[in-house]
């Protein structure tokens, strides 16, 4: 009797022991599906010229990824130096298919530092992702690795942002400057003395511009420290902006930067274009005036109109000469009357009544008539 109690039992167990084995398969498929990106080689080893085919799997569906071969650098450590340890003129873009792989010829061309090399694919827009594979360029110089630190360990902690604003210069197309801030945190055992970091900035679809800073202090095991670095970009960058923070070869955070146009110099263009056509017009009229031919008879008329001007004599004020100034006359030799007391007969004063007194004027009457004569 007890083997029959336990048979409904045993029976239960192993189907709650199938259920959990399906349920398990099913969550492995989906993790399996969306594991980490891989990529190979057609060859393991070309040189400078041929090409190669690179294939890859588990990228995203329509991902824009981009391939380069670069140097000093592997798998394990991933692209040391950032990309400008890899031949960036010679690389390629992919887009993966709806099931994210990809199969594509990639020119082989030697990068700016000694191999070991790989050949790296990483995505340019959305989730960052990347992969590399082992390569060989032949005739390319080979160099062995520097020693990686293993005692001291950054890690970004948080509070990472861009700080600073803009001045008036930039509205003019100077460079706009920001300070990038962040926290970090050592993991390792042993100390970090002036840790170099490197800065990147990208825009677009176009690969970050790494420059490496160093920040002066140390950073002791298990404490944090407060980070900041400049940032600028070039004269004139305008649009979205994205800042990268690397140290020791991994990307520790990113931070979005949106820079305004620079309208000031599209004001400058715009008066630029109005101000010098208006002065080569003035200049232009300035020298057809002074060429173009006269008018002989207006010319002619004006050349006798300013001689006469000149010849135009001012005549001197005539002055009346004062009684004071009038010279006596001379007395007669003869005796006869002074001249000077002698009136006129018209002017001899009258007297009587109606008269005007000596010295007063009168005008004659209406009613006289002329005086007829005798005969």
């Amino acid at each position: 009797m007890t083997r029959r109690r336990s048979a409904p039992g045993t029976r239960l167990l192993a189907v709650l022991g199938l259920v959990a084995a399906l349920l398990a398969g099913a969550a492995a498929a989906p993790a399996t599906a969306a594991g980490k990106p891989t990529v190979t080689l057609s060859k393991s080893q070309a040189g400078a010229g041929g090409s190669i085919t690179v294939k890859g799997k588990g990228w995203r569906p329509s991902a824009l990824l981009m391939m380069l071969v670069c140097g000093r650098s592997t798998p394990e450590r991933g692209v040391v130096g950032g990309t400008n340890s890899c031949a960036n003129a010679d690389g390629l873009a992919v887009t993966t298919d709806s099931k994210g792989t990809f199969s594509k010829k990639l020119p082989v061309a030697e990068p700016p530092v000694p191999c070991p090399c790989v050949v790296h694919v990483a995505t340019v827009t959305g989730e960052k992702a990347q992969a590399d594979a082992p390569f060989l360029v032949a005739g390319h110089p080979v160099k062995a690795m520097p020693k990686e630190d293993t005692g001291g360990r950054l890690t970004m902690v948080t509070d990472t942002r861009l700080e600073g604003s803009s001045g008036i210069l930039t509205w003019f197309g100077a460079p706009p400057a920001r300070t990038f801030t962040f926290t970090v945190g050592n993991v390792g055992s042993t100390p970090v003395k002036d840790p170099v970091f490197q800065v990147g900035t990208s825009h677009g679809v176009f690969a970050p511009q790494w420059e490496e800073q160093q920040w002066r202090g140390t950073i002791a095991a298990g404490r944090k420290a407060r980070i900041e670095l400049p940032v600028e970009l070039t004269a004139g960058a305008h649009g979205s902006y994205l800042v990268s923070l690397k140290y020791g070869g991994k990307v520790l955070a990113e931070q979005p930067w949106g820079v305004g146009r620079p309208w000031g110099v599209t004001l400058f263009w715009i008066l630029l274009c109005v101000v010098v056509p208006a002065a080569v017009f003035r200049i232009g009229m300035a020298v057809v005036d002074r060429l173009r031919p006269r008018d002989r008879g207006a010319a002619g008329r004006h050349r006798g109109a300013q001689k006469l001007t000149d010849l135009t004599v001012k005549l001197p004020k005539l002055r009346t000469p004062r009684p004071a100034d009038r010279p006596a006359p001379a007395a007669p030799a003869d005796g006869g009357p002074d001249p000077s007391t002698t009136t006129l007969p018209w002017f001899t004063p009258d007297t009587g009544p109606g008269v005007p007194a000596a010295g007063q004027l009168s005008a004659p009457p209406d009613n006289t008539s002329p005086t007829k004569g005798t005969t």
